[in-house]
């Protein structure tokens, strides 16, 4: 079953973080415990690997280029890059595609109210 919205899969490089958007967590879970036969294209929803020059798994990001992919992974075959941060990299689900703005800490942000 296809979660709601894409998620995120995010990768903890050296020197900036990855990230790749999937459709389908039970096809990453799939993929994951070994089924290689999924399309690739069938897990991943947007066929490219994304940097966040910010570091952590919100704010702006940038399509990663040749050389940053080259610098983190030690090549740019993005099929490669993208099986990597299948395997190793963790789902962020639930967070915003937008810029910025997004809480921290949603239990005791500034728009909580308790009755």
């Amino acid at each position: 079953m296809a979660g709601s919205g894409p998620h995120r899969i995010f990768y903890k490089g050296d020197e900036a973080d990855f990230v790749i958007f999937i459709e389908d967590t039970s096809l990453v879970e799939k993929y994951k415990k070994g089924d290689t036969t999924i399309p690739l294209i069938d897990i991943v929803g947007i066929y490219k690997v994304f940097i966040n020059r910010q570091g952590g798994n919100e704010g702006v990001l940038d399509e990663a280029s040749k050389q940053e992919l080259n610098l983190q992974f030690g090549k740019s075959d993005i099929d490669e890059i993208i099986k990597k941060i299948l395997k190793e990299g963790s789902d962020k689900s639930g967070t915003h595609l937008g810029r910025g703005g997004a809480s921290t800490n949603d239990s005791i942000g500034a728009g909580f109210v308790n009755h």
